[in-house]
């Protein structure tokens, strides 16, 4: 609607439309159209399927110089791995639709529910979130576990989204990460122990290794050096499996009673936190005594 209203243009008197106020002000939705809006069109779907499993796994770039530069000990550094671990807490803590992520060296697995609708099932979405929140917090955390260390350069980590339909895919898959972090872990302890203890060259350490099975590196580290692959720590041979757990913890609460001092009582209340496990879950076991990580394959 327009309100005439008298005005004055170069020394003449009329009248001119004037709008209401509210027409002055557009909304943001009318104020973002314009004839440049089309190039949106080019923007690519890449919602995941649906009733699949979700995985964004994330390693780490070049981080074997990365290792070399910061001086990381040989074979396992449990700085980094609890730097790793941090971070991946970290991106669970902003992302609940995650029920279980498991790590180990350089890598990260994270596993979205099967029914999980954020940011739309974009994959892209999905995938630079973990990654920039992950990389942040490895920034963030770094003085936590390395102290006084300086972090030379930012690190830097890439990342893929894969789909798994069902149970049996899920955990075949992490069956694989599990079954690579063992491999790995054999290999490095015996190939630094014939280094350092041995006093053989990275060279030669690698030429003595070369054809070996698991049952000759085992026995190359009792044999040679009195050590027993299983007797290593549990992180090392294992990873670790991050889920969500229920922890009842007790906390103090002050509270004032009619006619009386104020006093602190203890109250235990249940949260949901996010537990870690270095155990096998190649296995039924861990599955059997965690149901509620998996969704029923009857949908």
């Amino acid at each position: 609607m327009l309100i005439a209203k008298a005005c004055t243009v170069a020394g003449l008197v009329g009248s001119c439309p004037v709008r209401p106020l509210a027409c002055l002000f557009s909304s943001s939705s009318n104020m973002a159209k314009s004839k440049f809006e089309y190039v949106r069109n080019f923007e690519m779907d890449d919602a995941c399927l649906r009733n699949c499993y979700i995985v964004v796994r994330l390693d780490g770039r070049n981080f074997h110089k990365f290792a070399e530069q910061h001086k990381f000990t040989k074979p396992n550094d449990d700085r980094a791995l609890g730097l790793m671990a941090r971070s991946a807490r970290s991106v669970m803590g902003d992302l609940e639709d995650i029920v279980i992520a498991y790590g180990q060296s350089d890598e990260f697995s994270f596993i979205f529910k099967r029914t999980s609708t954020l940011f739309k099932r974009r994959s892209s979405k999905l995938m630079t979130h973990v990654v920039s929140q992950f990389s942040s917090s490895y920034v963030f955390y770094w003085k936590e576990f390395f102290g006084d260390q300086p972090l030379l350069y930012p690190p830097g980590f890439d990342g893929r989204v894969v789909l798994y339909p069902c149970n049996r895919n899920l955990k075949d898959y992490l069956s694989w990460r599990q079954a690579d972090c063992h491999i790995n872990n054999l290999y490095n302890t015996v190939f630094w122990a014939l280094v350092q203890k041995g006093g053989l060259t990275t060279v030669q350490a690698e030429d003595r290794l070369k054809g070996t099975l698991a049952a000759g590196k085992n026995e190359i580290l009792f044999a040679e050096f009195d050590i027993n692959y299983n007797n290593e720590s549990a992180v090392h041979r294992k990873g670790t499996t991050l889920i969500w757990e229920k922890v009842k913890e007790t906390v103090t609460k002050r509270t004032k009673l009619p006619n009386e001092e104020d006093k602190e009582v203890p109250v235990t209340r249940s949260r949901r936190m996010v537990q870690d496990y270095h155990c096998d879950i190649i296995g039924e076991q861990f599955w059997q005594e965690h149901p509620e990580i998996l969704e029923d394959d009857d949908y």
